[in-house]
Parts: C-alpha cells; structure tokens; sequence
C-alpha cells in the first residue's frame, strides 16, 4: 500500500433516517453514509460496496438498520470504497474452553440426578397401588 492508501474503521448512527417518512428511510441511510464518508475521508468520490448496499437493503425500503459498521478504502485517486465490516471472532482460549466443559459436565450430573430422583418417584407410585 503506498501512502494515499488508507483504510478507516467507523460505527455509523443511521437514526437521523428516521426523520423522514418511511417510504423514504432507507434511500435516506445511503445519502447519509455517502455524506459520512465525503467528511470524514474528504472527497467527493464515495462507492459503496454492492454487499453493503444488499445488507441495508435486505430488510426493505421502511425499516433500515440503526447502526453499522463500515470499512472505508480511500484508493490512489481520491475514490473511497465503502464496505461493511465484519469483526472476526477470535477463538476461544484453552482456559474457557476447559470452564465450558467443567460446566456441562456439572449440567449432565444434575439432569442425572433429576431422572434418578423422577424414577425413585414413579417405583414408589407403583408400590402404592
């Protein structure tokens, strides 16, 4: 990457598209990541990326996300693309993983302890007729 290449993280508040009427929000949150995006990257070229332009999208033209987060790409010639970015999870340590097996083993006695109980119960319904 050369020294014009830049990459930014942001969290977008998309909640001033409710303002609008409804027929309108979603049309309302891509001009509001556009203006995002010429402020904060200062220039006027902004893409948006076609999957982020699906996940906004993908719940209809009325009901818009409130909040996401965005990846902007500022490339030589002053075009910023935008995409959405996606936080990888990372795995889990060796010590949570050991908890998490040191409870569903404490969770397996316990059901067990229930069946034995319930069964104790259904021989002593038995003997009484």
């Amino acid at each position: 990457m050369s020294e014009d290449n830049s990459t930014r993280i942001y969290t977008v508040n998309l909640a001033k598209a409710w303002d609008t009427p409804k027929y309108r929000r979603t049309d309302r949150v891509i001009n509001i990541i556009k203006e995002f995006t010429e402020r904060h990257m200062q220039t006027n070229k902004v893409k948006i990326d076609q999957d982020l332009n699906r996940h906004i999208w993908s719940r209809g033209k009325r009901n818009p996300p409130r909040r996401i987060r965005l990846r902007m790409i500022k490339e030589d010639d002053d075009t910023v693309v935008v995409s959405s970015y996606i936080e990888e999870k990372s795995s889990l340590s060796e010590e949570s993983v050991e908890e998490s097996e040191i409870q569903a083993e404490k969770v397996e006695e316990k059901v067990e302890e229930k069946a034995k109980v319930q069964a104790e119960k259904v021989e002593e319904k038995g003997k009484r007729k």
